[in-house]
């Protein structure tokens, strides 16, 4: 058998085996309710179907904030009302690009490491991995960096060994993917551009343009789609709904700093940690040990490149945008854990560096342990539900699964389709998805116009027969404002539970 052909069949065969893993995960997390347990899912859910199902369709209701593409991605399967309402639309986009990630991780690092069976650890360490396989079950961004990143970086493989600047294309086309699917994308942009100005061998300066070139087109779009929308370039990093202005908005509440916050030493201790939790504590050793024997080797710049989000992801610790909470440090609690995620793939390429330190009949058993010790702390219970990212997004949803599940019975049982209900577009809209109410019988935020003339002068714009407010959000201050000057709305359910916001459901009289 040729080289070209055994390739293409140990290939197919990763492949397979992948899509099975993937699958039955999704299946499985679907089967057990897990699939909208996050707050994150759920939204990313209604942003992409409120593109198709809105007053004002269209992809500003994206908005300003969460990147596009794993919305767009959703967009063919979240115009069923199956789909939608399972949140499957979102997951089955999540599970295609966990699969792409681990069959392009495999590729690469069996043309870098030049060994099947080192190629072979690497996905072993990547997709058993507890947090990784639920994260591609649900309708969740970090699935969709993997894939963009695992393709970067076969794309940039490529090009070292052929110089075609084709593959510097292709190599940019990922890159845009990359900085279109999470922010942490755009810090692979220099880096890559850094790559092949020193590594192209007469043609560095071609291949870093056409790269760059295809690869800005993502941040300098979406920084057009701010302004175009909303006015603001910059309107993902400071608008009102910015991870930057919320934080300030909770300081001039009251709040802690988070830790890290301009601390460089806890931004990387808590991102460490994140780190350990997620992808395992012997997944992290055999990712430094793998990291050193491949300096040793020299192969550090895939290396430099899988790294790059993490680097992107401390810095945003250092600068107050993004927290990190975790059950054994201050504040005791579960937040984003998950990104701890971002630094498996650079884990798992580095673990499969150790298979060429054994001799070559040893390499196969070698893969095989390596991908055996990296599942050790998730064996002897069941999964998901003993891998933190699970246990995040169940602790923190229990009080929100409680107050949906109420307001949708209310809804489901009196709610005529076409009356309308004012709502703010963040948890409330999963009542909508609960009963199979579209979202185009909701006016919300970005509705813009009919929005705000209903909120400053309900008596002549609010037509909608129903509201839902929740505590000190617009809607409320609207009602407040209708009991004075009409029209006049009374309370058909008034929700508590407790740590979470009071719930009103109203009906226009």
């Amino acid at each position: 058998m040729s080289s070209r052909p055994r390739r293409t069949s140990e290939l197919l065969v990763a492949l397979a085996l992948l899509a099975a893993l993937s699958a039955a995960a999704v299946a499985w997390v679907h089967y057990r309710g897990y699939t909208l347990y996050y707050g994150d899912a759920e939204a990313h859910l209604n942003l992409a179907r409120r593109v198709v199902d809105s007053r004002t369709p269209g992809l500003s209701q994206i908005g300003p904030v969460w990147l596009p593409l794993p919305h767009l991605l959703m967009l063919p399967l979240v115009v069923s009302d199956t789909l939608w309402r399972t949140g499957l639309a979102g997951a089955i986009p999540a599970a295609l690009c966990f699969v792409a990630a681990g069959a392009l991780l495999f590729a690469a690092a069996r043309r870098v490491y030049g060994d099947s069976a080192a190629a072979a650890a690497v996905p072993g360490v990547f997709a058993l991995n507890a947090n990784a396989l639920y994260l591609q079950a649900v309708p969740m961004t970090e699935p969709v960096l993997a894939g963009a990143l695992a393709s970067l970086l076969y794309c940039a493989v490529r090009f070292r060994e052929s110089r075609s600047l084709a593959w510097a294309a292709a190599a940019g086309v990922a890159g845009l993917a990359a900085s279109l699917a999470r922010y942490e994308g755009w810090a692979l942009i220099p880096v890559v551009a850094l790559y092949l100005l020193v590594a192209a061998r007469g043609r560095r300066l071609p291949a870093a343009i056409i790269f760059g070139a295809i690869a800005s087109a993502g941040p300098l779009s979406w920084m057009a789609y701010g302004w175009w929308n909303w006015g603001d370039p910059l309107e993902f990093y400071r608008g009102q709904y910015s991870a930057l202005a919320i934080y300030q908005r909770l300081l001039g509440s009251g709040l802690e700093p988070y830790r890290g916050d301009h601390d460089w030493p806890r931004a990387l201790y808590y991102y460490w940690n994140a780190v350990r939790l997620a992808a395992g504590w012997p997944a992290l050793a055999l990712g430094i040990a793998g990291t050193v024997a491949a300096a040793v080797k020299r192969v550090w710049w895939p290396l430099l490149l899988l790294f790059a989000p993490a680097a992107l992801i401390v810095g945003s610790i250092h600068s107050g945008g993004t927290p990190i909470y975790m059950p054994h440090l201050w504040p005791f609690s579960y937040w984003n854990t998950r990104l701890g995620v971002t630094a498996l793939p650079a884990l798992a390429f580095a673990a499969g560096a150790l298979v060429l330190c054994v001799p070559g009949r040893l390499r196969r058993p070698a893969a095989a342990l390596i991908a055996v010790l990296a599942v050790v702390p998730w064996l002897g219970s069941p999964w998901p539900e003993n891998s933190v990212c699970w246990k995040e997004s169940q602790v923190n949803s229990e009080g929100r699964r409680a107050w949906t599940r109420q307001g949708a019975a209310v809804l489901r049982e009196h709610y005529r389709r076409g009356t309308g209900i004012l709502m703010y577009f963040g948890d409330l809209p999963s009542m909508l998805r609960q009963t199979g109410i579209p979202l185009r019988e909701s006016l919300h935020q970005d509705n813009r116009a009919a929005w705000s003339g209903a909120l400053a002068r309900p008596a002549i714009f609010l037509h909608e027969e129903w509201a839902v407010a929740m505590a000190g959000d617009p809607v409320e201050a609207a009602m407040q404002k209708a009991v004075r000057e009409g029209p006049v709305y009374e309370v058909v359910k008034s929700i508590s539970v407790k740590g979470e916001p009071r719930v009103h459901i109203y009906r226009r009289r």
